[in-house]
């Protein structure tokens, strides 16, 4: 299919050298010769490319460049003129030209970079593909990555939408548990009905209770009035136990009820009351040591663990960042009406390094803060304010586990480490990383897929 240009300029002989030159390189050419019409076009045609003179009637180039932008925030825009000051050309890169160049043009220099724009828009095109990939092929509208644990995530998640099993959904904080627990209620029969979110953590012990299941009028010291628990009003639809390992022993036989028997009681009430609701759980606690610590109902956890969904870390899935990363972009740039930024090369690699302990809520905060910082139209590595050295071996906290549990996460971490250092210094040659870690390939082989790699 050949690549649309929209070519603004009120010179009738530049016009025609460009239709000409351009025509010849095989791109279709729309024309217009003042901004207003201009504009129109660009936002009805909705070119590949637009090129637009400085100084034109009715609207000026920059002028043209803000409207184009303010529709199409992906679509790159040349700025053209035979005036060029430093000022103005500072002022077009803010605004998100792709670039300013000075006539007399030099119609090679053009072509190379009209070739570098659209190339760089087909791979930003790519990625907003690919981030709607999972929503398109499984039915998720929300979770974003096209890599195959992801892939194998969401896979999982349609399969056990459908039924009523209870889903323990495992991570480290910021992975986005609940989003995933959205996306289960969302595909399953109970869509229609509310999908109620609790964090555990959040709420005092002696509180959670009352939230959970209601109480009556007077059943303790400021009980003014019956009050309605999140479970009861959740009736038909989805409950989402957050962070379910800080919940006290004591409530957790009572959900245990819940799961068993369908029924719940408020503080303070006299009977019990039937519920139907499906509940899905997370953590990041290790529930199985939890359970040996005497910290965790066994029973409770066999109920919720029947079908165990873990959401993996954002370094396990690296080749994501660039997706989240535009998609943050996209997301602030409407929201603090700034032009759309690149990423510059050696900053999106620095993202792909980085450890992310807060995983994607951190790399969230960590763009909304580089477009505040960023001054022009590439987002640099100063702008990110993280450096190759935070998150790195030997910070990590193991927690609070046996010697030899602590031993044997110590250990998993640091040879899953290790390994990816090596694949990555063999550029993904998995016979020579093995040479280099003098293990065989097998055994390689095993621990990639072991360690999630």
């Amino acid at each position: 299919m050949m690549e649309t240009i929209l070519i603004i300029d009120d010179k009738d002989s530049i016009v025609q050298m460009l239709r000409e030159t351009l025509s010849a390189e095989g791109y279709e050419i729309e024309v217009a010769y003042d901004g207003a019409v201009g504009i129109t076009m660009a936002r009805e045609l909705k070119p590949d490319l637009v090129i637009t003179d400085l100084k034109l009637p009715r609207k000026s180039g920059l002028e043209v460049l803000k409207a184009v932008k303010a529709n199409s925030p992906m679509m790159p825009v040349i700025v053209m003129t035979g005036y060029g000051t430093v000022e103005i050309a500072v002022e077009a890169m803010k605004l998100g030209a792709f670039e300013f160049i000075t006539k007399p043009l030099d119609t090679d220099y053009l072509q190379i970079l009209i070739s570098r724009a659209l190339a760089n828009q087909r791979l930003v095109t790519e990625n907003i593909l690919l981030k709607y990939r999972v929503a398109k092929d499984i039915g998720i509208p929300d979770i974003i990555g096209g890599s195959q644990v992801m892939v194998d995530v969401a896979v999982n998640i349609q399969k056990v939408s459908a039924t009523r099993t209870t889903v323990l959904l495992q991570g480290e904080s910021g992975t986005g548990k609940e989003l995933f627990a959205r996306a289960i209620h969302d595909l399953s029969p109970r869509h229609d009905h509310p999908f109620v979110p609790i964090n555990c953590a959040a709420i005092p012990r002696e509180l959670l209770e009352s939230e959970l299941f209601g109480h009556e009028k007077g059943s303790f010291t400021g009980a003014g009035e019956r009050k309605l628990g999140k479970i009861e009003l959740a009736d038909k639809g989805t409950v989402f136990l957050d962070e379910i390992g800080e919940m006290d022993m004591s409530l957790q036989a009572k959900i245990l009820r819940v799961i068993q028997e369908g029924e719940i009681d408020r503080v303070g009430g006299s009977g019990a009351i039937k519920v139907d609701i499906r509940i899905i759980t997370a953590t990041n606690r290790d529930l199985e040591t939890e359970v040996r610590n005497g910290r965790f109902r066994e029973d409770l956890y066999y109920r919720i663990n029947v079908f165990p969904v873990h959401v993996p870390p954002l370094r396990e899935r690296s080749e994501d960042i660039p997706i989240l990363v535009e998609h943050f972009l996209v997301l602030y740039t409407a929201e603090m009406n700034l032009p759309m930024k690149k990423v510059a090369k050696d900053a999106m690699e620095m993202l792909k390094r980085y450890e992310w302990k807060g995983n994607v809520r951190e790399l969230e905060n960590v763009v909304e803060r580089a477009l505040i910082l960023c001054e022009g139209d590439t987002i640099t590595k100063e702008d990110l304010r993280i450096t190759a050295s935070e998150g790195q071996a030997g910070s990590k906290d193991y927690g609070s586990g046996t010697l030899e549990e602590v031993s044997k996460a110590a250990q998993k971490d640091a040879e899953s480490r290790r390994i990816r250092a090596a694949l990555v210094e063999t550029g993904g040659n998995k016979s020579r990383a093995s040479e280099l870690l003098k293990v065989s390939y097998k055994t390689l082989l095993t621990k990639i897929k072991d360690y999630g790699i």
